[in-house]
């Protein structure tokens, strides 16, 4: 029996998948002349572009006009030489200025000797070393305005600190500090004190209720139970952030804060917002976390309250991390929360334009 041989047309086979491939041809194009035509590819154009811009350090308000984004690349590049010209000047200042003090860098793990010796320095900034502790000598630096001591390993602070009569600002953040001297209640010149991103810190000493000059306090990124009564005592306190903390409540009485304009609540445990909210009149913004809160003051959010922006994030609350989990790698993801936190609240101080009503973020709760 002879084998059988199955003969075709191969022009029809061809013509079969050149009609596919014309028709998938065709779609192609109508799908690319839709997503030219549609917004979703120019909101994407934007938000790539604003992404870069902030890569680059280049300010949002610089680059929007009248709400809308620039994409010119060369008003990108523009900006961003003028961005770093101005950073290389304010960096060679800071460096000559015989008055400013800085180190940084893992080889660090004490205070150069000779410091002792340049007692007219106004300002230390000290940061990513191996430091654990602050010299009692500071008090002889009595010039001294500034402290920015972040990202080291500070264990305590000495109680002369509270010498530096003339302390404006002072930044401990991200150490290892489990308690504040009483003593720098005594610095009544401080107007900013960031405590932020030590983890162990459960409370601040009532002798802090001295500084009425300060407006700015961060003690996010902690263990504090509870506002600190001394805070409620800073009657020129314009901005708070308590976030990612253990609070279950507010205090009834923290329409003391008659100048808060900034309050961060976001990361705690609280399960509802007291009346007395709605007393802080010069309240703007306002970052809650909404995991627990079931219950605020339905006027917060009124046109008649002065909230501009007011975010209720109902984000499940981080759990705690494995007790294998190292501080450095716990204090790292705070660090990364409060970046982003201060990148979205600078943006927000960026806009051009501050609307007259109330933005509300993920209000989506079970009054």
């Amino acid at each position: 029996m002879g084998h059988k041989v199955v003969v075709f047309d191969i022009s029809v086979v061809r013509a079969l998948w050149e009609t596919r491939v014309k028709k998938h041809k065709a779609w192609q194009k109508k799908e690319a002349e839709r997503l030219e035509k549609s917004a979703l590819e120019k909101i994407k154009e934007e938000w790539n572009f604003v992404a870069e811009c902030r890569r680059k350090g280049v300010p949002q308000a610089q680059y929007c006009k009248n709400g809308f984004v620039d994409t010119s690349t060369r008003l990108l590049e523009k900006i961003e030489r003028n961005s770093v010209a101005r950073q290389r000047v304010k960096d060679r200042d800071k460096a000559s200025d015989p008055y400013v003090f800085e180190l940084s860098g893992a080889q660090w793990k004490e205070l150069p000797d000779s410091l002792k010796e340049q007692t007219h320095l106004k300002e230390w900034h000290i940061h990513s070393t191996l430091i654990q502790i602050i010299p009692t000598y500071i008090e002889l630096f009595q010039a001294m305005r500034i402290l920015d001591l972040p990202k080291n390993q500070i264990m305590c602070l000495p109680a002369e600190i509270g010498h530096l009569k003339n302390l404006k600002e002072l930044n401990v953040s991200f150490n290892h500090l489990k308690s504040i001297p009483p003593e720098l209640g005594d610095c009544e010149n401080l107007e900013r004190l960031d405590c932020s991103g030590n983890l162990d810190l459960t409370e601040l000493p009532f002798e802090l209720s001295n500084l009425k000059r300060v407006t700015f306090v961060d003690i996010s990124a902690n263990k504090f139970s509870s506002v600190p009564i001394c805070v409620l005592r800073m009657c020129r306190l314009q901005w708070l952030d308590i976030s990612s903390n253990n609070l279950s409540d507010l205090p009834q009485d923290i329409d003391r804060l008659e100048e808060l304009q900034g309050f961060l609540l976001y990361k705690n445990k609280l399960t509802y917002l007291p009346q007395a909210m709605l007393n802080l009149r010069k309240l703007t913004l306002l970052v809650v976390s909404g995991d627990h809160l079931v219950e605020l003051p339905t006027a917060l959010c009124d046109a008649s309250t002065p909230l501009k922006f007011v975010s209720l994030m109902d984000n499940p609350i981080a759990k705690t991390q494995d007790s294998d989990e190292t501080m450095e790698s716990e204090q790292d993801r705070q660090h990364l929360d409060k970046e982003f936190m201060k990148a979205y609240i600078e943006d927000l101080k960026e806009r051009e334009a501050v609307p007259s009503y109330t933005t509300k973020v993920s209000f989506s709760l079970q009054l």
